[in-house]
């Protein structure tokens, strides 16, 4: 296969995972109008962990679950729990794409927080596309001419959280454990939301238990998707492809929600992207960028109830492309 189809079929197979991850959303969002985050987030966590281990049992090596660094895996898993929970919140009480707009902030405080956690030495070029990116949001924001709501809190919070655990993967992962990477975050989420559960259960009538077992197939699928995408093509194609969900987004919102996308959340959203594709490319460039926080990363904003894209690649002993 030559180096154009290479990377034709990694950007193709990344759309189709994103897309997946984008119907993924609509489910949380449909069951947010009836369950909490905490809900939601403990039946779909528990819904994947069958999927996962199917994983765990097809690796033979001997590992055990003490981490090497146990306060940055602490660290870790907190802010798994806490991403999760705040972007369910945010998508339960936000439009698609508004939501979506806040979460493509993630690259850019990925690069801020890689400075004084990872070293990296962030030049002007990069720099100002962090401002550019930054300015993006307070667009969408609108501070002082929008009502801002809890909704909006959450999804910044989600984009902060998502950030640190990402950087936290990037720091520790070269000697932790895969194992350790991928069960304690969903872990966390399950026992958290387990214990909170008995304040905010509501029943669910059978459908919902099986949206949920959906939410859960869907990320599995979606991340298996994007593993393969990373496999066949560079990173440098594959990454800008998560942006193409600010399309579903505005399909389904219309669709399904009844919901419009305003100027200020285009224009926004725009700036922020354009950011976002900036600072992928630079740091594809191996003089520029020794740590590639935000190609390293090549998940989402985590939710904690599937491991990362990037230790799922390393637990089947996939390589990271560099070409």
């Amino acid at each position: 296969m030559t180096s154009s189809q290479s990377n034709l079929k990694g950007a193709v197979l990344s759309l189709a995972a994103f897309a997946i991850y984008a119907t993924h959303d609509v489910v949380v969002k449909y069951l947010g109008s009836d369950y909490s985050a905490v809900q939601i987030i403990f039946f779909s966590g528990l819904l994947s962990f069958p999927l996962v281990t199917v994983m765990l049992l097809g690796d033979k090596r001997d590992e055990n679950l003490v981490p090497r660094h146990p306060w940055w895996s602490l660290a870790r898993a907190i802010s798994a729990v806490l991403t999760g929970v705040a972007g369910f919140f945010a998508f339960s009480q936000l439009p698609m794409a508004q939501a979506y707009a806040i979460f493509f902030a993630m690259p850019l405080l990925i690069t801020l927080m890689a400075i004084p956690m990872l070293g990296e030495k962030v030049g002007l070029r990069r720099g100002i596309a962090v401002v550019v990116g930054l300015i993006g949001v307070l667009v969408v924001l609108r501070p002082g001419e929008a009502d801002l709501g809890l909704g909006h809190l959450a999804a910044l919070s989600a984009a902060i959280t998502g950030a640190l655990t990402s950087v936290i993967v990037r720091k520790i992962g070269a000697d932790e454990r895969s194992a350790v990477l991928m069960l304690f975050p969903m872990l966390g989420n399950v026992l958290a939301m387990g214990a909170v559960l008995p304040f905010v259960y509501v029943p669910m009538p059978v459908a919902h238990l099986g949206m949920m077992g959906i939410i859960a197939l869907f990320g599995f699928v979606a991340g298996l998707l994007v593993i393969k995408a990373y496999r066949t093509a560079p990173a440098v194609i594959v990454a800008p492809m998560q942006y193409s969900q600010i399309l579903w987004a505005a399909l389904y919102g219309s669709l399904l929600f009844n919901e419009t996308v305003d100027l200020y959340t285009a224009l926004g959203s725009a700036i922020i992207i354009a950011s976002g594709i900036y600072i992928v490319l630079r740091e594809g460039t191996p003089s520029v960028s020794e740590n590639r926080p935000v190609l390293s990363t090549r998940s989402r904003p985590e939710t904690g109830t599937m491991p990362r894209i990037s230790v799922m690649m390393r637990r089947l002993g996939i390589p990271e492309r560099q070409d």
